[in-house]
This record gives structure tokens, C-alpha cells and sequence, in this order.
């Protein structure tokens, strides 16, 4: 295939420009008018081998006039301009080791949206959106795609190759909007839905970090308070004769540490042994339905789980609804925006349903998963009109999601707190009890017989 430079014009009257590989200049043109854009000057561009110029080496007897006509100014300018020159080279270097984070996914998404709202075809957008990306790796992968798309392509179909990159649920939103022919649409819910799950993240990592880490400190200082400081209170006791003894509860996890730590593979073993058999059970068919199942009815967070899945679920369908679409369909191309395998296995249950002629909302009240409000009004845009029933169904997830949120805001922090402080209260039992008891020195009433 031949490689063609090409400069055409977009509907919105703006000259783009960029090389693309054909077979023959004819395919270019085709490919150029499917996608929009009217070709004004098409080009084959052809390799041509340089040939080194030679140049003459200067006689060594020539070197005082050199000196004498050199500038040390412009010498010393040349040198800082290729100093700079290295110091660029060190930073793009750099810059290709970095990561992609969500905040590239983000913005991209973002401006993307935009670009897509002024009418911007997908070939001039991730042209714009490339010129603009700092980040080399991420850059990379965007001028993938763009090849992609000039070849013909879907975008989510180059993204699936990079779902290290994207997430899958966000795939899945692209690939609806450009089935459905409502990328638009689409991508002003994958920027909602990044920003939701950014929000939630963040909140829930307020909550968890620092009670995470009094945690993590806790139990620290129970253990090395248990295998350093209990000992040599009872090397105190041992040494002036008392008949005192250490509480019982921390005599028995002295004890226990002491095992562990003497016997140390073998609770390992069993540890290792216990996460890979949790690992293969999950990696199985069965397994996987099982884990899935667990986060829908899950306590704090299996109810804000399944409506996040569903009410996503329920914006891919309008969306396809309004484009034409039947109920099957929809259905169908909407589901992979979820890759729960309850939400599949009702999705499919709800497909077959259509195609016996039976209800397709059934499965999901049989699952018992959404609310009676939520099947309730489904039944009733069955009957009226579906679309605008949908429309004020996701009014009301969005609010209930809201409470849902709320709610665990508010009970997340008491779960946490109640943790920390039942391992705070042992570790006083356990370590600090004896210290106190050291400290006040009741044991030496015994130790001389009083």
C-alpha cells in the first residue's frame, strides 16, 4: 500500500490535513467523502534515498584563521542552545515513562465531547485532541485510534485492544454512541461517569486511609508491645519475687504470637493456600456468577453497585431507543455496559423473553434486585411511552443513587470506627494493662509479703 498526503476540507469549511495508506489515490477520495470531508489536493508520497554530501576536511594549517574569526559570543550562544537541546531530550524522555492516569482519560473525553458538539467530525477532533496531549504514551495510543478511524474503523474497536487503558464499562458507553449513531450522547455520559466514579472513589478513600492506617498502627503496636514489652514486665515480676500475675488475656495472646511466630509457614501456608483456592473458585463459571451476586447483595455496598449497573444500563437503551432502535435491540447492544454476570444472565433472560412474546421486564423482577418503584414504572412505559417513562425512571435512580450515597457516608465512618475501636480496646487489655500495672507497682506488696 502506497501512503498518500491528502488536505481536505471539513463541512464546517476548515482545511485539515494529514497521510493515509491506500491502494490507489481513487480509495482515498472514497474513504475521504465517507468520512465527511472533501478532498483538495491528494498527493502519493515517495521515498527518496539521500546521498551524503561530501565536504571537504579543512587543512590543520587553516586553524589560527579560524580562531581568529571566531566569535567567542555566538560560540558560547551555540553551546547553551544545544545544552537546552539535551535538557528537551532528558524531559521527552522523561515524559514517554509516564503513566496514563485517569485524569488523561478525563480530559481527553471532555474535549473530546466538545469538539463533537461543534460538529467536529472523529478524524479532525483526534487530530485537534493529539496536538494538544502532553502525555507521549497516551499520545501514542490516541494516534492509533485516529488510524484507525481513517481506515474505516470504529473507535471502540481500536480501544478494546488498550482495555489496560480504558475502562470496560467506558468502552462499552463509546461503542453504544457509535452504533447507535449518538457519540455525542455518549460521550457527555462516559465523562458523567468518570466523574461519579472519581467522586465516590475520593469519598470512600477520605473514609478508609486514615482509619486504614490507625488500623495498621494498632495492630503494630499490639504485636511488638506483645513480643517486647510484655516479657520484660514479667522478667520485673520474676526478679523481685511477686506473686502477681499478668491478665489471662494477655498471657493467651503471648502464647498465640509466640506460636505464630515459632510456626510461621504454617499459618502462611494456610493463608496462601485459602486466597489461591478463593482465586481458581472465582476464575470458574460458577464462581464468577457467585462473586458477582455477592456484589449486589452485599452489606453498605451492593444496593449503590446494581443501581449504578442498571441505571447505566438504562441510559445506553434510551439512547438507542430515541435512535430507532426496538427493545431487543436495544437491549442487545446495551448490555455489554455491564460486565456483571447477574446483570448479563437477566439481560439474556430478558431477550429470550421478547422473542417468545413474553415480557422482557419480568427477569428483572424476578431477581429481586431493583425496587417494585423501579419494575412499576417500566410496566407503565410499557403501556404509555417507554422512552419518556425511561427518562423519568433515571431522574429517580439518580436521585435514590444520591441517597444510597448518603447513606453510606454516613455508615461507612461507624463501621470503620467501630473496628479500630474494638482492636483499640484489646490492645489496652493486652498491653497497656500491664503496663499500668508495672507502673503503679501494686506487685511489690506481694513480692515482700504484704
Amino acid at each position: 500500500m502506497a501512503v498518500y498526503r491528502y488536505r481536505a476540507l471539513t463541512p464546517n469549511g476548515v482545511i485539515v490535513s494529514n497521510r493515509i495508506e491506500e491502494n490507489n489515490r481513487s480509495a482515498v477520495i472514497k474513504k475521504l467523502k465517507r468520512n465527511n470531508l472533501t478532498p483538495i489536493h491528494i498527493a502519493e508520497q515517495i521515498a527518496i534515498t539521500k546521498k551524503p554530501v561530501k565536504t571537504n576536511k579543512r587543512n590543520v594549517k587553516d586553524i589560527d584563521d579560524i580562531l581568529k574569526n571566531a566569535n567567542t559570543t555566538n560560540l558560547i550562544a551555540n553551546r547553551e542552545k544545544n545544552r537546552q537541546s539535551y535538557i528537551q531530550k532528558i524531559n521527552q524522555a522523561l515524559s514517554k515513562t509516564e503513566k496514563i492516569t485517569n485524569r488523561d482519560i478525563v480530559i481527553f473525553t471532555q474535549n473530546f465531547y466538545l469538539l463533537k458538539k461543534a460538529n467536529f467530525n472523529n478524524i479532525h477532533a483526534l487530530s485537534t485532541i493529539i496536538d494538544s496531549t502532553e502525555n507521549y504514551l497516551f499520545k501514542g495510543i490516541l494516534e492509533d485510534i485516529l488510524a484507525g478511524v481513517e481506515a474505516g474503523e470504529n473507535m471502540y474497536t481500536t480501544m478494546e485492544y488498550y482495555s489496560n487503558v480504558f475502562p470496560y464499562i467506558y468502552i462499552n458507553m463509546i461503542k453504544v454512541g457509535e452504533l447507535s449513531g449518538s457519540l455525542t450522547t455518549s460521550l457527555e455520559q462516559a465523562v458523567k461517569y468518570l466523574d461519579d466514579a472519581a467522586d465516590i472513589t475520593k469519598k470512600v478513600k477520605k473514609i478508609l486511609i486514615p482509619n486504614l492506617a490507625q488500623f495498621a498502627l494498632l495492630m503494630v503496636m499490639l504485636v511488638v508491645g506483645t513480643l517486647f514489652a510484655i516479657p520484660s514486665i514479667q522478667d520485673v515480676f520474676e526478679a523481685v519475687g511477686t506473686q502477681d500475675e499478668l491478665p489471662a488475656i494477655t498471657l493467651w495472646f503471648q502464647s498465640f504470637l509466640n506460636g505464630v511466630v515459632a510456626y510461621w509457614y504454617i499459618p502462611t501456608a494456610i493463608l496462601v493456600g485459602i486466597i489461591i483456592g478463593i482465586v481458581a473458585y472465582i476464575n470458574t463459571p460458577k464462581g464468577k456468577y457467585s462473586f458477582d451476586y455477592f456484589k449486589y447483595t452485599m452489606p453498605i455496598f451492593g444496593k449503590l453497585i446494581f443501581s449504578l449497573d442498571f441505571s447505566r444500563l438504562m441510559r445506553a437503551m434510551l439512547l438507542n431507543l430515541n435512535n430507532g432502535m426496538r427493545i431487543q435491540e436495544a437491549l442487545e447492544v446495551s448490555k455489554n455496559v455491564s460486565k456483571n454476570y447477574v446483570m448479563l444472565s437477566i439481560i439474556e433472560a430478558s431477550i429470550n423473553n421478547i422473542l417468545i412474546g413474553q415480557s422482557w421486564i419480568e427477569p428483572f423482577e424476578k431477581s429481586g434486585l431493583p425496587s417494585s418503584m423501579i419494575t412499576e414504572m417500566l410496566k407503565i412505559g410499557m403501556k404509555t411511552d417507554l422512552p419518556e417513562m425511561m427518562e423519568k425512571l433515571l431522574e429517580y435512580m439518580e436521585i435514590d443513587i444520591n441517597n444510597i450515597l448518603d447513606k453510606i457516608m454516613m455508615v461507612l465512618p461507624q463501621v470503620v470506627y467501630s473496628i479500630v475501636g474494638v482492636v483499640l480496646i484489646f490492645f489496652v487489655l493486652v498491653v497497656l494493662v500491664p503496663c499500668i500495672q508495672l507502673y503503679m507497682g501494686n506487685f511489690l506488696f506481694s513480692a515482700y509479703g504484704f
